[in-house]
């Protein structure tokens, strides 16, 4: 699969909350980072963060953007529970097939 085949593969996967389908898509090493998250390893990402969907009434990708052949930036809005819609941006680094690395940056609120 090639880096993008993998990040939208995950992105569906955590939109639809399919541990089964996310799981052999993180590398042993994986590691997730966040203004709120710091270096999550594989097992504390999918404790805190993928079980997070449902807060989310809306989530959409804008662009999915190639930046090597091991990397992609993806571009993405969502509507919370509360009416506040935001966007962010996620480099996701893929090895082999799978996830080794996910750093999210922040969007503010819209409108």
């Amino acid at each position: 699969m090639t880096a993008t085949a993998v990040a939208l593969a995950a992105l569906e996967a955590f939109r639809a909350q399919d541990r089964t389908a996310i799981e052999p898509l993180l590398d042993p090493a994986f590691r997730f980072t966040s203004p709120q998250d710091d270096h999550l390893d594989r097992e504390a990402y999918l404790d805190r963060c993928f079980p997070t969907a449902d807060r989310f009434t809306t989530h959409r990708t804008l662009a999915v953007v190639p930046v090597d052949p091991a990397a992609v930036l993806v571009l993405y809005e969502y509507v919370l529970a509360d009416g506040g819609r935001y966007r962010n941006v996620e480099h996701l680094r893929v090895r082999d097939g799978r996830l080794v690395e996910v750093q999210v940056f922040f969007g503010g609120r819209l409108g």
